[in-house]
This record gives C-alpha cells, structure tokens and sequence, in this order.
C-alpha cells in the first residue's frame, strides 16, 4: 500500500518552504526528537521558525541537530530534560524565549549558533516573547483497566494534561508578551473513540477539552487555542510499522476494517495541520478540534 502523501505528483504542488506566516516566529515543542514530534520541528525550520524542543534522550536530539543544513540548524535550540520533573519545563521554556530574542522580523537564527545538539546563546535585543507552542509529549503507562493501578492513572494524566497545562501556564506570558500567538495540543482519535488503554484515552479527551476552554479563557490575549487528534500514524519503528513488518495479515486485517484510504495518516501530514495553527494563515482559527486519521474508524484493531 502507498501513502496519498507518499505520491510525488502531489509532493509537487505543495506550498514551497518560506509561505507567510512562519518566518521568524518563535516556536516551543515538547517531544521533538521523534515521530510526530520531529516532524513538525523539521517543518517549522523549513518554512522560517525559530524553534525550540525538549526530549528525554539526548541521542534523540544529537540526531536531529545533526540532520539538519547549517542555516536550519542554527534556529534550533534543544535540551534534555523529562518534562515530568518539577520545575524543568518552566526552565525550558523560560530560557527558549531568552536565547529566541525580539523573534519575527529582528533576524531569525541571529540568537543561536547550533553546537552538536545544543545551541549556544548569541541574545537578540528585544522582548523574550514566544509566538507558538506545541504540546506534542504523550504517551500511556500501564495495561488494561484491570491491569492499570492508580500510579499508572497519575503517571498518564500528568505526561498528557499535567505537562501540557504547565507547559501552557509556563509560556503564556511570553505569548502576551509577543500580542498574542498560537497553542496547539497533540490529542488522539483515542480521545473521543473508544480504545484501550481506558487511561489513555481519557486524557486525550482532556486536552480536547483543554483546547476549547483555554481558546475562551485565553482569546481577550489574543492566544489562539486548538486541539489537533492524530489518527495511527505509520512511524518507522513504531506500533504500526511493527505490525506491517511483522504481522502482515494482522496489520492488513486493521488497515481494512478501520481505514477508508487504506492507510495510516502519516507523521507529515499531522505537522502540516499543526504547522497551519501556528501560522498567521489561521488566525480565525481558535477553539478548534481537528482530526487527521483519513477518516478512521476505531483507534485499535480492537474494534468496538
């Protein structure tokens, strides 16, 4: 099976890099050095961003700074850190304004010099605002609802919501700071269609949740809030691409039952949507909740 995003025909009449809206804007995502996460990094530098990304793994990091052409690679800032840990974030995102400086239309990249998969501070005369955020870290501990413990239940809400609330709490007065900008929250189509793991799901429906009220609360700040719900992405190494590996049958059996186009949204075609909301082509957009699953039915080859 191929990919509609796959085909290079289409590739063709993409949008080339630079479109409006991006150059120069001062970008925070949490999760950066892999799947969706790198994806979107990789898309904000492309089209101009300024950009700043947080993983646990160092390697992760190294890798992606390594990836990346010189001018790119400038308007990157990474740091290891696990976003649980009090206080880590808050920093990150507090020292991602300082090294980003007055942002658009003051010199993109003139405040960062990569150094393997760090960058060194250059500082830019101005205010230390931010004018995106994305909460992209996410994921899911324990099995069943049997199976899961009341720590597995803490320790999936506080990865999902809790550091997506603290991530929002830590840059807002950056983003007022900057007259306002654009927050996106990485939810799941396991966020409003049942699937186990029940603790997943049900902190995926939070931050679809989060997204409208904070689009409210937050709009006489001009800070536009939106929820975007990735369907099951094709990510090398990953669940799905396990299964396509491993168990053709069982991964045939899903892709027919519960995916129209006959294949996974893939991680670029999120970033795309995500790289949209953060754009100055979607100021009219707030409150929103998007999903990019091609139409998928059930979020597992579970079914119900």
């Amino acid at each position: 099976m191929v990919n509609v995003d796959e085909n290079p025909l289409l590739r063709e009449r993409h949008v080339p890099a630079g479109w409006p809206g991006m150059r120069g804007k001062r970008v925070v995502v949490t999760g950066g050095s892999r799947g969706l996460g790198a994806d979107v990094v990789r898309l904000l530098l492309a089209e101009g961003a300024q950009v700043a990304t947080c993983a646990r793994e160092a390697a992760g990091l190294t890798a992606l700074a390594d990836s990346l052409a010189g001018e790119e690679r400038a308007r990157l800032f990474t740091e290891r850190l696990d976003v649980t840990e009090p206080g880590r974030l808050e920093d990150f995102v507090t020292a991602s304004a300082k090294r980003f400086g007055a942002g658009a239309g003051a010199g993109a990249g003139a405040g960062a010099r990569a150094t393997g998969g760090r960058v060194s501070p250059g500082g830019l005369d101005g205010v230390d605002g931010l004018d995106g955020v994305v909460a992209c870290v996410g994921g899911s501990r324990g099995g069943t609802f049997e199976q899961a413990d009341g720590a597995d239940w803490a320790a999936t809400w506080e990865l999902n919501v809790g550091h997506t609330a603290r991530l929002v709490r830590a840059a807002l007065p950056r983003l007022r700071a900057a007259g306002g900008g654009s927050v996106v929250l990485i939810g799941s189509i396991s966020g409003w269609k049942p699937g186990p793991p029940a603790q997943y799901g049900v902190t995926k429906s939070a931050l679809i949740q989060l997204a409208a009220s904070l689009a409210r609360e937050l709009g006489p700040d001009r800070v536009r809030v939106n929820a975007v719900s990735p369907g099951s992405m094709l990510i090398p190494g990953r669940r799905w691409d396990r299964m396509r590996r491993e168990d053709p049958p069982a991964y045939d059996a899903f892709v027919g039952a519960e995916l129209p186009t006959g294949a996974p949204v893939t991680p670029h075609e999120v970033a795309r949507t995500v790289v949209f909301l953060l754009s100055d082509w979607a100021t009219g957009v707030s409150g929103a909740h998007l999903p990019v699953d091609r139409a998928q039915n059930a979020p597992s080859p579970y079914g119900y």
